[in-house]
């Protein structure tokens, strides 16, 4: 047996309004949506047939009709499946922090071991990646230029250097 609907007067009222003044399908599909199931009495599936729309969008119109004034949270987004807290989560990194400001190179790999180590679970790592994009941790690239480079003995040798090569005869 389906559940019945409960529309008291005021959400009657305001889907008559909001019928007299739609401007879109969309508005008039929302009021319809309570309308033919308080004064026509028809169940969700077949007003849900008539309007041309599915049974969950027919019970969220009517929602949005009954909650119109008042700010609803969206139910929507958050960390539904976090290992830790944020919170957690910076005091574990809190401990890699002071080799990453003195210049150490910190890798992925021992990273992700302490942070299996610390959940106790093995975890993906691209989870270890996530994280630390998650705190603006980034990838610094090594400088391009060879540290035993000399500057002057390069350009020198670009001004001197002939234009082709031949190999010695």
């Amino acid at each position: 047996m389906a559940r019945t609907t409960h529309i008291n007067k005021e959400e009657l009222e305001q889907a008559r309004q909001l019928r007299d003044q739609a401007t879109t399908a969309t508005d008039l599909k929302k009021a319809l949506s309570v309308l033919l199931t308080a004064e026509l009495h028809l169940d969700s599936t077949n007003a849900a047939d008539i309007l041309g729309i599915s049974q969950r969008t027919l019970f969220r119109n009517r929602d949005e009709i009954r909650n119109q004034g008042t700010k609803t949270k969206n139910a929507w987004g958050g960390r539904r499946r976090c290992c830790m807290t944020l919170e957690q989560e910076r005091e574990f990194l809190a401990q890699w922090e002071p080799s990453a400001i003195t210049g150490g190179v910190i890798s992925v790999p021992p990273l992700h071991t302490a942070l299996v180590q610390r959940l106790g679970y093995a975890v993906p790592v691209s989870t270890t990646y996530r994280l630390l994009a998650r705190h603006g941790w980034r990838k610094v690239q090594p400088d391009t230029k060879h540290p035993k480079s000399d500057p002057v003995a390069q350009e020198e040798f670009k001004k001197n250097c002939p234009r082709s090569w031949r190999p010695p005869a």
